[in-house]
């Protein structure tokens, strides 16, 4: 099965789940590139965060693509480590690049908070 059919085979909601989860991965990936590009400037706990909410990001979508049991408690563990990493984000404001990876943690802790209630 394609990832395209297995996408059409889902909620509306777990598929804006799986959306938010693989932006919020790209885009902490381009973070990372990017802190390390600024070298002593970026500290080790806005790089943890980053690797952290990259590998929840990937592995959550996964996890809902293959409709694993696990998918739910996965949501949740997610949500926290894309709540932490927005959190490391913000602590450099003036940073756009930074920014944009905290409004996508943001986006990707409601969907991932949405479907760590739901039966999946």
């Amino acid at each position: 099965m394609t990832q395209a059919e297995s996408m059409s085979t889902m909620s509306k909601e777990m598929q804006d789940c799986v959306a938010a989860c693989m932006e919020c991965h790209s885009v902490c990936e381009e973070t990372m590139s990017s802190c390390m590009q600024m070298g002593g400037q970026a500290q080790m706990q806005i790089m943890r965060a980053l690797i952290d909410c990259a590998e929840m990001t990937r592995m959550c979508a996964d996890m809902m693509m293959r409709r694993s049991p696990l998918s739910a408690e996965m949501c949740a563990m997610c949500a926290k480590a894309c709540e932490m990493c927005a959190e490391a984000c913000m602590s450099m404001p003036d940073d756009a690049q930074m920014m944009r990876c905290a409004e996508a943690c943001r986006r990707c802790v409601q969907t991932c908070r949405a479907m760590s209630g739901m039966s999946m």
